[in-house]
């Protein structure tokens, strides 16, 4: 009897925010090719050598004939690989948990494109760059399928709890520890490391840590415009008597003229939405949100030594809809806090979440980093030079100035290559950025949701190829014509 049993590709899913924009997708069909059979596949660790399998089993490494029939292990297997050799024309996916039509898998169609093979594309369509989702690393992903794919046995870890009785992987704590001495970008000897649902969770894990837990006197929460709407919505949203949200670190400062009162200041560096490297205004309790402190997005002069730092795997690898994110605490105190907190609201991540970024943590670490961050800053920059030239024909709309950098890890001077476009509207007449944009068929996200002025717009360089190729169309034809108008829609 076969048992239950998971294969998940590297690219499935990325998206945090469900299936793409799409129309109708019914229909499949296969490539023309055979789908091949992967070089090596398990959550137990195996690899095809010379025509054999290494795989490791309660410690010990066991050497099996490639012509050995695989077991429980194998019906999965072979439905993932048919799902993933679904032809799409490169403009969909088909998934194992996607849409299904009589029965099979069909293309989920990425944002514009439709037809049963995702190969109509809709010539009107507005560019969507409103949404954080780093789909570009996809094609990483399954140039690395053999090493990336995990499999996911019907009884793996049903328990709530590991081994050593705890909820977290020490194998993946210490990948990620790993993973910060290859990049240099934090240091995490002698630190603690907390896991979470994404940083979403940690960042307001980290508020409750922090905050003074007096209720006649909470814990002001701040930072600095344009900041990131999370670090607002949430603290307003959990409403606690601990902590309230006070908005821009410097009004706030400029108003308040005494170091009795507690605060809490986010620091985002890189920032959202602009990129910029930040630092601390106040120099008290401060929480580091780190989410783009990576190659691709940024130079990294040195490793960041702050007493909480927060990261997350969606903007590393590109997972988002993995959820997962980790927290480096330098005092014990605040450790057992945040542990406390996550344990309260979900007893623990997920298993299958751990066992998934372990892998891809894995693949980020061979070769000392260097092929998932060059190809990852690659691609970032020939967006930014792309980007770069369409706004120096315009004098309607300018982005953010970028200054270069020494980069410990690429060991060059480079610019940073920011995940987002910070769009300024220069025309005084154009109050509403967000608008002019959308009468141009560009979807943003406005200024005045990351607290700032609506002359300025967020545009998201990361999302696919298909995306950024439709972006740019757009802005170039936005920018031809300045000398004219623009209709409002």
């Amino acid at each position: 009897m076969i048992q239950p049993s998971i294969v998940t590709a590297p690219w499935i899913p990325h998206t945090a925010q469900g299936p793409h924009r799409r129309a109708d997708c019914r229909g499949m069909r296969r490539r023309d090719e055979g789908i091949g059979r992967p070089r090596g596949m398990g959550g137990q660790e195996r690899r095809w050598e010379n025509g054999s399998i290494n795989l490791y089993v309660g410690g010990d490494k066991r050497q099996v004939s490639s012509e050995s029939t695989l077991t429980w292990s194998e019906k999965a297997a072979e439905e993932a690989e048919a799902v993933a050799g679904i032809y799409c024309s490169g403009h969909g996916r088909a998934y194992i948990d996607g849409l299904v039509s009589q029965g099979q898998p069909v293309c989920e169609c990425f944002d514009c494109y439709a037809g049963f093979d995702c190969s109509e594309l809709s010539p009107g369509c507005a560019a969507y760059a409103d949404s954080g989702d780093p789909v570009f690393f996809e094609p990483f992903w399954m140039q690395h399928a053999t090493d990336s794919a995990v499999v996911i046995s019907g009884w793996h870890r049903m328990s709530y709890r590991y081994a050593d009785g705890t909820t977290m992987s020490k194998e993946l704590e210490n990948y990620i520890r790993k993973l910060h001495s290859v990049v240099g970008n934090a240091v995490t000897e002698g630190r603690y490391i907390v896991f979470g649902i994404g940083s979403t969770q940690l960042l307001n894990a980290a508020v409750y840590a922090l905050s003074s837990g007096n209720s006649s006197s909470p814990s002001n929460v701040l930072a600095s415009i344009p900041f990131y709407p999370m670090y607002k919505a949430q603290t307003v949203f959990f409403n606690s008597e601990d902590f309230q949200f006070e908005g821009d670190t410097n009004s706030w400062q400029s108003n308040n003229q005494t170091n009795k009162m507690d605060v809490i200041e986010f620091v985002t560096s890189p920032n959202n939405p602009d990129g910029e490297l930040k630092k601390h205004v106040l120099g008290g309790k401060t929480i580091y949100d780190h989410a783009y402190f990576w190659p691709h997005f940024t130079p990294i002069k040195g490793p960041s030594d702050h007493d909480l730092m927060i990261f997350t795997l969606s903007k590393l690898t590109g997972h988002a809809g993995t959820r997962f994110g980790w927290a480096i605490i330098k005092d014990k105190d605040i450790y057992d806090k945040v542990l406390n907190y996550i344990s309260v609201a979900d007893l623990g991540i997920s298993k299958d979440t751990q066992l998934r970024v372990l892998k891809l943590i894995k693949v980020a670490v061979e070769g000392d980093g260097m092929p998932l961050f060059k190809f990852s800053y690659n691609k970032m920059r020939d967006r930014w030079d792309r980007l770069t030239s369409v706004f120096s024909k315009s004098t309607r709309f300018s982005i953010q100035q970028r200054h270069p950098l020494y980069c410990n890890f690429f060991n060059e001077t480079r610019l940073p290559s920011p995940a987002y476009a910070w769009v300024k509207c220069e025309r005084e007449e154009d109050h509403d950025c967000s608008a002019v944009l959308i009468a141009g068929k560009i979807i943003g996200l406005n200024g005045s949701l990351f607290s700032a002025d609506d002359r300025y717009t967020r545009l998201s360089l990361i999302k696919s190829q298909d995306d950024f190729e439709l972006l740019l169309k757009r802005l170039t034809e936005l920018v031809s014509l300045e000398d004219g108008s623009i209709k409002m829609i």
